[in-house]
């Protein structure tokens, strides 16, 4: 006779915890602690428990699913490694449950519509949304909704129906104004900026950032944080001003960009033009020269939106809804 089908109670007597523990880590809570939760997924894999899902959804209303929609084309996901980090931190947090996840990219206006009915709680339990720009509807249909949400960086305007949004970001500000510092404190005096979309909140705080320093009438050119964009801009920026002697761009690939402009133009990195860029991605450790950067912890930011996710899935009530994390500068040879 076969063993019979092991339940969430056999689970928590082999876990050693009682069957509350035990549920909370099936329905991914935040509310346990390290060793409760790997000793109930232990016991899981061991017993081969598989939840009846089907029965319990009908009774909970949850799908097991969570949603991750990026407003970017599906080249920039798999290529830039900001993207790569933060669903990096997303996935290792969302093994520690039992939920999926969904992933959506979307662009054009038919594709943000398509997205906005499939975004409901017949189809998903809560959402996670990366690189939103303003003209960009789907954060506050999916407020709208009901569906928990967690956005990954700050809404680019302050108002009474943003308030409640909750986010991670980084801090960009202060992240910019150390670089574009740095590059003055060299004796740097014609320095450029590569800003990000001015339609996003990150593209506007790094450009702050830089003017805090450098000054309102300090050149300036718009990217996309693409690399492609970086090189456009760079050259861009030197028929401006051909004696520019640093650069910060908002982003690693569009400083990759902007050096490879620099060197066919026969300007030397760092001694003709000191070069610092943002994201501190391994990629810029490899580059000739290596890339001075702003690091900025992408998978820990991943693991906080998670976090703030699932503290709203299992009813809890979040004793800090917005997370600022910190950005530092990693001095490289670029500058």
């Amino acid at each position: 006779m076969t063993d019979p089908r092991p339940t969430i109670e056999t689970v928590a007597a082999r876990a050693g915890v009682g069957r509350g523990t035990a549920s909370r880590v099936v329905n991914g809570s935040s509310q346990v602690s390290p060793a409760a939760r790997a000793a109930v997924m232990k016991a899981i894999e061991e017993l081969g428990y598989v939840p009846n899902r089907a029965a319990r959804n009908l009774v909970t209303r949850r799908t097991d699913c969570v949603a991750l929609v990026i407003s970017e084309p599906g080249e920039r996901l798999f290529t830039e490694p900001y993207f790569a980090g933060i669903v990096r931190g997303i996935s290792s947090a969302m093994a520690q449950t039992q939920l999926q996840l969904w992933l959506s990219m979307v662009q054009s206006t038919a594709e943000r519509e398509r997205a906005g009915r499939f975004l409901t709680r017949e189809h998903v339990d809560g959402v996670l949304m990366l690189s939103q720009h303003a003209n960009d509807p789907l954060p506050a249909r999916v407020q709208a909704s009901g569906l928990p949400l967690v956005l990954c960086g700050r809404p680019l305007k302050e108002s009474p129906e943003t308030e409640s949004l909750q986010y991670v970001d980084a801090d960009n500000f202060t992240g910019a104004r150390l670089a574009v510092q740095h590059l003055a404190d060299q004796g740097r005096s014609r320095i450029a900026c590569i800003a990000g979309p001015q339609d996003m909140s990150a593209g506007l705080a790094r450009l702050q950032g830089f003017r805090e320093v450098a000054g309102d009438d300090a050149l300036a050119e718009v990217g996309d944080f693409s690399e492609e964009s970086g090189a456009k801009a760079m050259a861009a920026l030197l028929d401006r001003d051909p004696a520019l002697d640093a650069v910060f761009a908002a982003s690693d690939p569009m400083a990759f960009g902007a050096m490879r402009v620099l060197k066919a133009a026969g300007r030397r990195i760092p001694e003709d033009v000191a070069v610092i860029g943002f994201d501190g991605s391994p990629a810029g450790r490899n580059s000739d020269p290596p890339l001075t950067s702003v690091f900025q912890p992408t998978e820990e930011m991943g693991r906080e939106m998670t976090r703030l996710l699932l503290a709203q899935l299992a009813g809890e009530k979040a004793a800090q809804g917005q997370v600022i994390v910190d950005t530092r500068l990693e001095l490289r040879g670029s500058a």
